[in-house]
């Protein structure tokens, strides 16, 4: 029996890009994907987490969320939707709309769950696929982004988070393994940093201290699929079939040449060849441009002229400008009005402006950032660290990351009531 469906993750719906609302471009990728759907029908579309870009995520965010499910049900009333909680995610709260997910043939899962026994809720991880004939074609093994409270603790072989994550997969592929037959397929969902990853500087830090990315080896191989989330750069993880899907969006200027995909995703567990698994990257249309300009200011206010013009009414639909000059001496005070006059009118948006100094024989390259982003918790705690005169020190870093996930969890338990 043949399974077939979509791999995205990190929507990060709600995002506001250097105080810019994403809105516009999230409306532009959800109106595409509901026109895959309809066209492909697929059995499932896996969302592997970050689905909101906050764990509070204002109301806007959360009906898109929702208007798209009901979308996607009325076009393909027999796809099945599951959704994992990523790092940015309240698991909590994603779980509290059950009743609602249900009239849309929809499941998530946002964290892990004891049973009557005390022991890790194996049953609710496990996740069958139907096809139209409502004939169980696969299981779905789904894990959350998995927080060091939630799995530590139930026996000696998870003592620690490390442990905890490997025991965890190994009990759940065992159970899977149980219920699977030859003609079902076995795709492991999960919101995890792997080994081998290449990242972004948008995505929020996962990873403490020493503590490393965990290792494909965590995979058995009767895995047909592993369909990933967190990392933003759509990729494969050592093998074709443990991939990322990667963000639909750019979340940063870092991420301007990532070719935003979907997945779609084939498995016959009944061939034993390369025509087993089969994959196709989709690609997703690029509503709103992105642009890093960089040189020296006589090159920086070139290329801006010569942007292409053409007023563009509203303001999220503009093109973004992201502009490092290099320079020997200190910026002029009306540099950046400079700028603006520069690019054509009512088309873009000036979102950010770094300077870096050309080396001579007293200094090396320094860059300064002008952001209107706000900081995380992370880069503020880095800054007021120098500032006060105080190298680098992973121990204090990874003290102050562990605060920070502690009060996150604690906004989360606070969710639950």
């Amino acid at each position: 029996m043949t399974v077939r469906f979509f791999h995205t993750s990190d929507w990060h719906l709600g995002q506001f890009f250097y105080q810019h609302s994403r809105q516009y471009e999230h409306e532009q990728f959800l109106a595409w994907l509901l026109e895959q759907i309809q066209q492909k029908q697929p059995n499932a579309l896996l969302i592997a987490g970050d689905i909101f870009d906050v764990i509070n995520p204002a109301s806007s965010a959360q009906k898109q969320l929702y208007q798209f499910l009901a979308d996607a049900h009325d076009l393909a009333p027999h796809m099945q939707t599951l959704m994992i909680a990523g790092n940015h995610d309240s698991g909590y709260r994603i779980e509290q709309i059950e009743p609602l997910l249900e009239k849309y043939n929809a499941k998530t899962v946002g964290v892990i769950h004891k049973n009557s026994e005390g022991l890790i809720d194996l049953e609710r991880l496990l996740v069958p696929i139907y096809d139209e004939n409502k004939v169980i074609v696969a299981w779905c093994l789904t894990l959350p982004f998995l927080r060091p409270a939630e799995i530590t603790g139930f026996n000696e072989q998870s003592t620690n988070s490390q442990n905890a994550i490997a025991y965890l997969h190994q009990q759940l592929i065992a159970e899977a393994k149980k219920r699977k037959t030859p003609e079902q397929a076995l795709i492991l969902m999960s919101h995890a940093h792997m080994q081998g990853g290449e990242t972004s500087d948008s995505e929020r830090p996962i990873i403490i201290g020493n503590e490393e990315a965990l290792s494909t080896t965590l995979f058995d191989e009767v895995i047909d699929y592993v369909a990933l989330g967190h990392l933003h750069k759509p990729q494969k993880v050592q093998d074709a079939h443990i991939r990322y899907s990667g963000s639909p969006i750019p979340l940063s200027f870092s991420e301007i040449n990532y070719k935003h995909q979907v997945v779609e995703v084939t498995i016959d567990p009944t061939q034993t060849d390369a025509s087993r698994f089969q994959f196709e990257a989709i690609a997703i249309p690029r509503s709103v441009q992105l642009h890093k300009i960089k040189g020296e200011l006589t090159e920086v206010f070139n290329a801006l002229r010569a942007l292409p013009k053409g007023e563009i009414d509203n303001i999220d639909q503009r093109e973004y400008i992201d502009i490092e000059y290099h320079t020997h001496i200190p910026p002029q005070p009306n540099l950046r009005q400079q700028f603006e006059d520069a690019l054509p009118k009512d088309r873009y948006r000036l979102v950010r402006i770094s300077r870096q100094y050309l080396a001579t024989e007293k200094n090396e390259d320094v860059t300064t950032a002008i952001s209107l982003e706000p900081p995380t918790p992370e880069k503020l705690f880095q800054q007021i660290w120098e500032k006060n005169g105080y190298s680098e020190d992973d121990l204090v870093l990874k003290d102050f990351l562990s605060l920070v996930q502690e009060a996150e969890k604690s906004l989360e338990d606070e969710q639950k009531f």
